[in-house]
């Protein structure tokens, strides 16, 4: 359930990027959200594994 919750978010803000006015700042936005993703995608492992 956390997986769809946050994949659902990294679209979100994703889509909401893409309104920016400059590619740069969209691009930064996407790396951070593709750090996001990855970091909540560790902590669902790590709480399957448990």
């Amino acid at each position: 359930m956390k997986k769809v919750l946050f994949m659902f978010l990294a679209v979100g803000v994703l889509s909401f990027a893409s309104c920016a006015s400059t590619e740069n700042s969209v691009e930064d936005t996407a790396e951070e959200v593709g750090d996001e993703v990855e970091d909540a995608a560790d902590e669902v492992e790590d709480e399957i594994d448990r």
